[in-house]
């Protein structure tokens, strides 16, 4: 079932400007717990999480390899049934693919169909929206112009630098225009200068598009530098073992956030608790 939201209305301004008629989108995680199996068998993979992601926030959910960051997302995005308490949005209990919500996923080069071309990749999602022709250029226009891949929108995925490949992937889950966006790894395969540049984008699209984001990273530095609060797991079954809230001043930039003392307090702060003894 699609979003009224989504299906009709246009998204007002650009990047820089608070887009209008959204309705503020609101994630809960209340006593989340996800098992594999049944019985005595069962493998605990999530025991009693609870966080909340508010409106226009940024959030990153660090901690171990392995620790089940992954398992989590998808039960958020309602690929997988939760084993205990509840997800929701704005109240909603998420029992399957919420219509306010989009995915990136870190590999970026399996979810591109590499016989489209970047625009037809942007345009495939909303396929089934059933938008006229113009909406759909529209869309498509706003999202390639966002990422800065205006000028690639004929060329094929296979063309484009790993980077270019995950804008792409970015920019159609823009062109959905969700009000919650996820994104799982997003950054991992792509080299320094590029995560750079990504991660300022990300930025500049909760700014732009008002959107309320979730990140999930291995990286502690790219945690700490996008993220309002950052949701540190650990334990197995995963458990939060704290939620950071990340002080520093914005807007942020690579080299001046980095550079502060404040950041690289937040950041041996992040890491102390992933690291600590179980």
């Amino acid at each position: 079932m699609t979003s009224p939201h989504l299906a009709t209305t246009p998204l007002e301004g650009s990047l820089g400007g608070e887009p209008q008629g959204q309705r503020p989108a609101r994630l809960d995680v209340v006593h989340l717990a996800k098992s594999y199996g049944t019985g005595d068998g069962a493998k605990k993979v999530i025991e009693d999480l609870t966080f909340s992601v508010s409106a226009r926030e940024i959030v990153c959910i660090v901690g171990p390899s392995g620790i089940g960051k992954t398992t989590l997302l998808k039960c958020l995005a309602g690929l997988q049934p939760t084993s205990g308490g509840r997800a929701a949005i704005d109240g909603r209990e998420i029992s399957g693919p919420p219509p306010e919500m989009a995915l990136v996923f870190q590999d970026y080069s399996r979810s591109l169909m590499p016989w489209l071309t970047v625009r037809k990749n942007v345009v495939l999602p909303l396929r089934h929206l059933r938008l006229p022709k113009a909406e759909l250029k529209a869309r498509c226009d706003e999202a390639l112009e966002a990422v800065g891949l205006a000028h690639a929108e004929n060329q094929f995925p296979w063309q484009l630098s790993g980077g270019m490949q995950q804008r792409v992937a970015i920019a159609r889950a823009l062109a959905y225009r969700p009000e919650i966006l996820i994104m799982d790894e997003p950054f991992a395969s792509v080299d320094a200068q590029t995560r750079f540049d990504l991660e300022d984008l990300c930025l500049k699209i909760r700014e732009g598009f008002g959107m309320t984001i979730l990140v999930v990273t291995h990286d502690i530095d790219e945690a700490v530098y996008l993220a309002d609060r950052v949701v540190v797991l650990g334990s197995k079954p995963a458990r939060v073992l704290r939620i950071v809230d990340v002080e520093l001043p914005s807007p942020r930039d690579q080299i001046g956030t980095r550079a502060l003392p404040e950041f690289a307090a937040q950041r041996t702060d992040v890491l102390s608790l992933i690291k600590r003894p179980a």
